[in-house]
This record gives C-alpha cells, sequence and structure tokens, in this order.
C-alpha cells in the first residue's frame, strides 16, 4: 500500500527472443561438479502441445543434497566447482534439451525426494511449476500429499526414469496428452 492507494499486482510477462541476456552465466547448468563423487545427469527435453520440441525454453531446477539436506552455500550465481548450491539453469538447445549435472535429492523430513522446476518459455504468460520425482522410494511417493492429490497419469507425468548408466531422464510437456503436472499457486 501506498498512502491509501493499494497497487495491482504486475502481471507476469513471457520471455522473448533475448533471454539469455542476463540469465546467462558460467556452468550455469552444473549443480555438483561434473563426474564428481554421486554427481549425475538430468536430462530431458521440453515440448510444445504439438510435441515438438521447444528451442528456446529455460529449466530451472532446485533440489535436496543427497543426504535429504537442503543446501545453503554461496555461490549459485558464481560456480566454484565443489560447492553444491541445489540450484541449476539450464537453457535448450535447438531440439529441446536440457542437461543438469546434479545429485540424486535424499528425502527431506522423510517425504519423497523431488526436484522442484520452472519453466519459462514464449508463449507463456508466466513461469511453470512443476516436480521431478526420482523413479525410487515408491513407497515416500505413495504417501506424498502432492502426489496423492494427483490421477494416476498426472503422477506418471511427474516421475523421471533412470538410465542405464544410473542417470536420471525426464521430459516436460506443456500441452496435449502427454502434459506434465503443472502447480498452481493462487
Amino acid at each position: 500500500m501506498r498512502g491509501d492507494k493499494t497497487l495491482e499486482p504486475t502481471a507476469g510477462q513471457t520471455i522473448g527472443p533475448f533471454f539469455k541476456f542476463g540469465l546467462e552465466y558460467e556452468r550455469m547448468n552444473e549443480v555438483a561438479f561434473p563426474h564428481s563423487p554421486g554427481a549425475i545427469v538430468l536430462s530431458g527435453a521440453v515440448y510444445d502441445g504439438a510435441g515438438a520440441p521447444i528451442p528456446d525454453a529455460v529449466v530451472e531446477i532446485f533440489g535436496a543434497d543427497a543426504d535429504g539436506t537442503v543446501p545453503n552455500a554461496r555461490g549459485t550465481l558464481h560456480r566454484d566447482g565443489y560447492s553444491f548450491t541445489g540450484f541449476g539453469r539450464a537453457m535448450t538447445t535447438d531440439d529441446g534439451r536440457f542437461h543438469f549435472w546434479t545429485r540424486d535429492p535424499g528425502p527431506v523430513d522423510g517425504k519423497a525426494p523431488f526436484f522442484a522446476a520452472i519453466v519459462y518459455a514464449r508463449g507463456l504468460p508466466d513461469k511453470l511449476h512443476t516436480r521431478i520425482y526420482l523413479p525410487e522410494h515408491e513407497e515416500l511417493r505413495a504417501a506424498d500429499p502432492f502426489l496423492s492429490g494427483l490421477t494416476e497419469t498426472e503422477r506418471a507425468s511427474l516421475i523421471a526414469e533412470r538410465t542405464p548408466e544410473g542417470y536420471l531422464r525426464h521430459d516436460i510437456h506443456l500441452q496435449g496428452d502427454k502434459e506434465t503436472a503443472f502447480i498452481a499457486f493462487g
């Protein structure tokens, strides 16, 4: 409030063709130092409602460390090569792909481990929030209050698959038959 006047919140704005300016920084997708103990790759692609890859989206993740501690290390925008900050950002490639070097998040307070994820893309009036759950920890996912409020199809859209190398793969579909479940804040 300013004086006796209430200000309305400013609407979100879609990102444009120049989103890399000011968002990009060195090693931004290296949440964990590549090939360090416990480091894995989380990869995937972002698709539109017709199933076409989105070549200019931004994906951000935040996750707990492997032991379930929520990181509070400084250095998100200035990677030092050894601190695990939990946060990463990746721009999609021309074929819609993204990847992060990170660690499997551990359960926080006994809850199913997941990465919080945000997607920015052209045409979106605001960012989209979602989660990426590990394929393990079935008993914790079954007891998860957020997941229990979703349909079986919606739950499946949030679970990554484990690759033969032990990495994670998870695609994000903004609309359509394979639409990822997104979290509404209101």
